[in-house]
């Protein structure tokens, strides 16, 4: 393989990051990579020297995705930039990629990126770039620092990988096992993220509460004691953390909830299914009483939590019973907001090869009445909020002149009209209206002083 078109060295790039938070993160630290070799971003694409799709390889199609975003980097003239496939679509399918699409002159998986400088050098020399090795050292030490400005809402990626082996999953064959980061290394991160302007840091993993290291006096901490020293972190007022998993969901992470006034009451804690034969197949290894016991504990010590959740509709096998069971586990656990999807088949995974595959039309109508059970309880949410006064970090503009868009401690937007406030204050509002996906406020009479 050698790149079809020759390039000179890219002198600006754009990264474009599908997927989930660690994608997106991933592509943070990618552009600030490219900025430290004196490339500079550009806004748009297809102006730029060098394009970095950075992939998703969760959703069916994520596959033909990429090629079609390939197929539309072309200029006018007839030109392409140079173009590198990032992610785990690029882990996944390899050095086929450049042999499927010849306009693509790099493939790096997402344990291989701090790679990419050099592999933009065998790239301008036509030779191949395909790195999609998981290498035993840590890309974190080879990349740079933080960038110097960040917005108030920050990712930070504490843990990679995962062991779970569920059957619809290609995670643990894209990202490979789990791995924790070093204490030292994520406190010196946030700190840096702060310094930067970050109020907000939200720790990500693909299980992220399996986090677990030796802090500075080398005693063995998990997330929850990770939480309780970046609650002490002066400029932090927020800490967030997703994604987590049911079996990692530890007492002491549910009492630091409790404890620690910068620890946000929300908890994304998927599911999948509320039937305990799916969730056997799906190899989740636990059960639906058993992740309602944890529900339980969780609303126990911190009674007004925000739940968030995950559910695949239509994995092999799933009679119309089962889904009842499903929309039972969403009507019990009053969540605040979920993400929902039809199964997906993933080759290479057991479940591709299961019998009992569900009908696309059966799929698409139980994921219908799976979102009206869910938006309903979001909507109920939400309007429970009405009256109440809560803090909110601005984080964008809105669409009229003077109006912000800031987060509540649930995770909720709210549209507030705050011509004097800045993005990145955290300012005291009181709720006027909700709807399903969004709530009004008005800054309280005592912020406007």
């Amino acid at each position: 393989m050698g790149p079809a078109m020759t390039h000179t060295p890219p002198k600006t790039f754009h990264v474009r990051s599908f997927g989930c938070q660690m994608n997106v993160y991933d592509g943070e630290r990618m552009a600030e990579l490219l900025t430290t070799q004196g490339m500079e971003a550009a806004p748009e694409g297809i102006d730029a020297d060098l394009v970095v799709l950075n992939t998703c390889h969760i959703r069916e199609k994520a596959v033909d995705r990429v090629y079609s975003e390939i197929g539309r980097l072309k200029r006018e003239d007839g030109t392409r930039p140079m173009v590198a496939v990032a992610g785990c679509v690029a882990q996944a399918e390899g050095a086929e990629i450049s042999r499927r699409a010849k306009t693509v002159d790099i493939v790096v998986g997402p344990q291989a990126y701090h790679r990419l400088p050099g592999l933009i050098d065998e790239a301008v020399a036509g030779r191949e770039a395909v790195d999609t090795d998981m290498p035993a050292a840590s890309k974190f030490e080879a990349l740079p620092g933080r960038a110097r400005r960040t917005g108030p809402s920050a990712f930070l990626t504490v843990q990679e990988g995962c062991d779970k082996f569920c059957t619809y999953c290609v995670v643990p064959y894209t990202r490979g096992a789990e791995v924790s980061r070093p204490w030292s290394a994520i406190l010196d991160e946030a700190r840096a993220l702060v310094d930067a302007g970050a109020v907000e840091l939200t720790l990500i993993g693909q299980n992220v509460n399996a986090w677990t290291g030796e802090d500075e006096a080398g005693r063995m901490q998990g997330l929850d004691g990770l939480a309780y020293a970046l609650d002490k972190l002066p400029g932090l007022a927020r800490i967030r953390y997703t994604t987590s998993h049911p079996n990692d969901m530890t007492q002491a992470l549910m009492e630091a909830h409790r404890d620690l006034p910068k620890l946000m009451p929300f908890l994304h804690l998927p599911v999948q299914s509320g039937s305990d034969r799916i969730l056997k197949a799906m190899n989740r290894s636990h059960s639906r009483d058993s992740y309602l016991r944890i529900i339980d504990r969780v609303r126990a010590a911190r009674p007004d939590i925000a739940l968030s959740g995950d559910f695949i509709v239509g994995f092999p096998g799933e009679t119309e019973a089962e889904f009842e069971e499903t929309l039972g586990i969403v009507h019990e656990t009053r969540y605040a907001q979920c993400f929902s999807f039809k199964y997906s088949s993933r080759p290479g995974t057991p479940a591709a090869d299961m019998d009992g595959q569900i009908a696309p039309e059966v799929m698409d109508e139980r994921l219908k009445r799976l979102q009206a059970a869910i938006n309903e309880h979001q909507l109920a949410f939400n309007q429970a909020t009405v009256g109440k006064r809560t803090t909110i970090l601005l984080e964008r503009k809105g669409r009229h002149p003077g109006q912000l868009i800031g987060k509540t401690p649930w995770l909720q937007s709210v549209h507030v009209e705050a011509a004097h406030a800045r993005i990145g204050d955290l300012i005291e509002v009181d709720i006027l209206s909700a709807g399903p996906n969004s709530l009004a406020g008005a800054v309280t009479a005592q912020q406007a002083a």
